[in-house]
């Protein structure tokens, strides 16, 4: 995975930099696996913005994602891997042995015409979907369950991995990517190895307008508005705000706790921070 930069032969190319996209072979797309994608404009409905700041963008087509990894002890062979834009992860095709077609996240060092497999016992090999109860102790994994049979819900990003640290009774301990270690059902499903793409952290997005291409909208200072449209507005010149940082209905952010306590607050054995 490499990144690809360009002469600065006019101002938004100077820090622009985009994915070499060594990785995808293919990018003919299986019509049975896509669904239209409606855009919402950050607007709830009733149309009233509720999510700012979103809108505009290119035109998109959903991958349909196979997350839970629900067929069984049935090999799978790497048809192709796929560029998608609604997530930073590469996606790769795969074509089953009763002839079926799923995409699943591209997992870091898998190749076209790699076999894996979904099952309880499977090989450990990357691209592998297996209970947490089956994998060794220390692996890298992914796409990892939170409730038996919903589908992967946490590392599933660009270059995103958790790892198995413990296992104790009818609960493993799972260190998420952000360094929360988490107890997890042992009957929930995982997958072997680390997301692909790493690269996508390093991504210089280059210009304003590459952002508006990605359905981002510009975002005004607070300090940069009149009084009576945000409590850090106004002033004579350029002002600091004078208060501490806080949302356009008075609410304190940057800090802020905002975290309820949620019931699943007991199976998290250290936290974040």
């Amino acid at each position: 995975m490499a990144l690809k930069t360009f002469k600065p032969i006019t101002p938004g190319q100077r820090f622009k930099s985009v994915n070499s996209f060594d990785d995808v072979t293919d990018n003919e797309l299986v019509r049975s696996l896509v669904v239209p994608l409606k855009k919402s404009g950050g607007r709830n409905n009733t149309g009233r913005v509720t999510a700012r700041r979103r809108g505009g963008g290119h035109k998109r087509l959903y991958r349909v994602i196979d997350f839970k990894r629900d067929k069984i002890d049935i090999p799978a062979k790497v048809a192709a891997i796929h560029y998608d834009p609604n997530r930073s992860a590469f996606i790769a095709l795969l074509h089953y042995a009763d002839g079926e077609k799923r995409y699943i996240l591209a997992p870091m060092g898998i190749k076209v015409n790699d076999v894996i497999m979904s099952g309880d016992s499977p090989e450990i090999r990357v691209g592998n979907s297996m209970p947490l109860s089956k994998i060794p102790l220390g692996t890298t994994i992914h796409n990892i369950e939170l409730k038996k049979g919903k589908g992967g819900q946490i590392a599933r990003g660009a270059g995103s991995y958790a790892q198995l640290v413990a296992r104790e009774g009818n609960y493993a301990q799972v260190k998420l990517p952000s360094g929360e270690v988490r107890m997890i059902r042992v009957e929930c499903r995982a997958t072997i190895g680390q997301v692909g793409n790493t690269d996508h952290m390093n991504i210089s997005i280059g210009k304003a307008g590459r952002s508006r291409w990605m359905g981002k909208r510009p975002k005004v200072r607070g300090v940069a508005m009149n009084p009576v449209d945000h409590p850090m507005g106004g002033g004579e010149g350029k002002s600091s705000g004078g208060r501490h940082p806080c949302t356009p209905w008075g609410k304190p952010t940057k800090g802020y706790k905002t975290r309820k306590i949620k019931p699943s607050d007991v199976f998290i054995v250290k936290r974040r921070k």
